[in-house]
């Protein structure tokens, strides 16, 4: 059976092949009854929109790239599939890209491949520098995600120094004094590792604790093996923390294993808390608490943020009644919760 056309569903429908398509590109100017008549039509002969030649009209790809430092990092790869609902919704394909955190490979994402098969980039730096945001003539709209900012670029995160300060302040207000920051960076950096320790110090000065150098763990990478090594070589030189404050999950799962195998209780001895709520926390032994950023939200911003700015690039009238400013840079701030299990409140009940 042959596939098919729009001529078809015209028929069907009893209207032009110029009215179908008004409806398939959701034109406005199209009544309410002629609307529901097309989509009838549409459903009843299993017609599907040829995406590639719309966005080939509308001189586009219909492809983003989502640019990220390492997708097997649990909640990278949770972010992704966020990112991809949200762009199936609007008929646009997702392309994942993974850079290692290295500087070459980020600069080409941020430049687009060096190529027009990508219509825009959320991208997620480690290695760039705001000076190399400056200079992006040429470039794909680009949403950040993270703690870098430039003033001439969109981003999109959530407020990480609060977010530590938050979750510092639960496990001072358990009793503990004595808190490791695990994937700590005591510099002038503007990491997301350096916000949240600022988060860290802030909560320590407010309740008249003193600041040691010496609680901050810092690490390679922020992985499970990584947050074992840390803790174990903490607990090796004499450290007694009472609580661990681990700039993500999977130093946090890692972090267990130490305290596990040194024979310290979690939380009787030691309070755990994280980053991320990624899926392993709710299935740890002991279940582990965490900050947790709205994901869904995170993704949601910033498909919409890019969208308008594609539709800007592409001279589209219904950029700017979306929203007024949207020729203004926007820097957004995403909601985030303490989400408290086992790690610190010993058995949750439900």
């Amino acid at each position: 059976m042959a596939r098919p056309r729009i001529k078809d569903v015209a028929r069907q429908a009893g209207v032009s092949e110029k009215t179908v398509s008004n409806v398939i590109n959701d034109y406005v100017h199209v009544s309410d009854r002629t609307r529901r008549a097309v989509q009838e039509a549409i459903e009843h002969l299993g017609y599907k929109v040829n995406l590639a030649g719309r966005h080939l009209r509308q001189g586009r790809t219909g492809i983003i790239a989502l640019v990220v430092p390492e997708l097997d990092v649990p909640y990278f790869a949770e972010l992704a599939r966020h990112v991809i609902r949200e762009a199936e919704q609007r008929s646009l394909t997702v392309l994942i890209h993974q850079t290692g955190a290295d500087r070459d490979h980020e600069l080409a994402a941020l430049a687009g491949f060096g190529s027009t098969f990508v219509d825009g980039v959320i991208l997620s730096p480690l290695a760039l520098t705001a000076d190399d945001l400056r200079d992006r003539a040429g470039a794909p709209p680009t949403v950040l995600l993270g703690e870098l900012r430039e003033e001439g670029a969109d981003h999109v995160a959530i407020d990480n120094e609060k977010a530590a300060r938050q979750a510092t302040e639960h496990l001072i207000g358990l009793g503990r004094r004595t808190i490791l920051a695990v994937g700590g960076r005591d510099d002038a950096g503007l990491g997301t590792a350096e916000a949240r320790t600022r988060g860290y110090r802030a909560a320590l000065t407010e309740a008249g604790i003193p600041f040691d150098p010496a609680a901050l763990l810092p690490v390679t990478s922020f992985r499970m093996p990584d947050g074992a090594d840390a803790v174990a070589s903490a607990l090796h030189r004499g450290a007694r923390p009472d609580a661990l404050l681990c700039f993500n999950d999977q130093l946090a799962l890692g972090a267990l294993r130490a305290l596990h195998e040194q024979g310290l209780r979690v939380p009787e001895d030691v309070a755990v808390i994280g980053f991320d709520d990624v899926e392993g926390g709710r299935f740890s032994v002991p279940t582990l608490s965490t900050v947790a950023p709205d994901k869904a939200a995170v993704a949601k911003v910033a498909v919409e943020l890019l969208q308008l700015r594609m539709d800007e690039a592409a001279g589209s009238a219904t950029a700017e009644a979306a929203v007024p400013d949207v020729r203004s840079p926007q820097d957004l701030v995403v909601a985030h919760r303490l989400v408290l299990r086992e790690s610190t409140e010993g058995r949750v009940r439900s």
